[in-house]
């Protein structure tokens, strides 16, 4: 059976979409339908029931879906190792970030990695967590890094970064002698909010619930889509904001924001690895991953002694 045919009766089984799955193969709908109808006829059964509204697979659709899945997933690895053995060190990588990953972190991470691998080429895709999980699973992109863990049975997650969120306000929005800021003040303060399904929010969301408060507690005098818009408001006082410590290390060298303490509370997380467990991971992939974790090892260790350097 014909690798790409099995490859397009996998995502349109998976989407229940011709449409769909011509989106997520960049092909057009006609050579969707046109590979269906030739694995149809060299099987000579029908796969899918098509009406106006839904696709529905057959019984031999569901027994050709089990067996398609470790072809291709055979197939893939079977290229993994040729390459691996012919020690290519050259391709393709797709990856998502999310927001603060993305513009904050990451960079330092791809000019390492860049200057190691060369000949590998990168697509970085920037969203938030949760449309990264979806292109993970929609198969536009080969590997995600994200700030929250998702729950999800075609997704493995695995940390590779501690970060924490910190309160950040202009230098004089409050009094000059106040370090650590109380969970009254933060209920009292105007509060500027990532959008729902950021990592961000996510985290915040955690912590203050565990420390008492639910999101009707706080203030909240708005919600925006990025981390520098944010960080722009807060600079014109227009309220206070959780944001990751990676993010306004510029800011704080300028004197621009000011970060605190909150009484009892550390906002801490991890940054995570995401990736879809049912696909064979392309060698690119494999050795992006590898490196990536060598260098957030080595940079987690410096990033923790001057954490422990400011609160002394």
């Amino acid at each position: 059976m014909n690798y790409e045919r099995l490859k397009t009766f996998i995502a349109v089984a998976e989407k229940n979409s011709f449409s769909e799955a011509a989106k997520i193969l960049y092909v057009t709908q006609p050579t969707i339908t046109s590979q269906i109808k030739a694995l149809e006829d060299e099987l000579n059964t029908t796969l899918f029931e098509r009406t106006t509204k839904k696709v529905e697979m057959t019984r031999t659709a569901e027994v050709l879906l089990k067996y398609a899945r470790e072809i291709v997933r055979m197939n893939d690895s079977a290229r993994k190792e040729i390459m691996e053995m012919e020690n290519t060190i050259y391709g393709e990588l797709a990856m998502g970030c999310s927001l603060t990953i993305g513009e904050y972190v990451m960079p330092e991470f791809l000019k390492e990695f860049k200057e190691m691998y060369p000949l590998i080429q990168i697509q970085v895709d920037i969203s938030n967590s949760r449309q990264t999980v979806n292109r993970i699973k929609d198969q536009a992109i080969d590997v995600g890094l994200i700030e929250t863990p998702i729950e999800d049975a075609n997704i493995t997650i695995e940390s590779f970064l501690e970060d924490e969120l910190i309160l950040v306000a202009a230098p004089d929005y409050f009094n000059s002698m106040i370090e650590v800021i109380t969970l009254d003040q933060i209920k009292e303060s105007p509060l500027i909010f990532r959008e729902e399904g950021s990592g961000t929010r996510s985290v915040v969301n955690y912590y203050m619930e565990k420390a008492g408060l639910t999101y009707n507690d706080l203030n909240i005098a708005m919600t925006l889509g990025s981390t520098e818009a944010i960080k722009a408001a807060v600079e014109s006082g227009l309220g206070v904001s959780f944001i990751s410590w990676n993010a306004i290390k510029k800011e704080q060298k300028l004197g621009l924001l000011k970060a605190y303490k909150i009484t009892d509370i550390r906002l801490k997380r991890n940054f995570y690895i995401a990736y879809h467990n049912r696909h064979v991971l392309k060698s690119t992939t494999e050795l992006f991953l590898k490196s990536l974790k060598s260098i957030a090892g080595k940079n987690e260790d410096y990033r923790l002694v001057q954490l422990s350097e400011d609160e002394s």
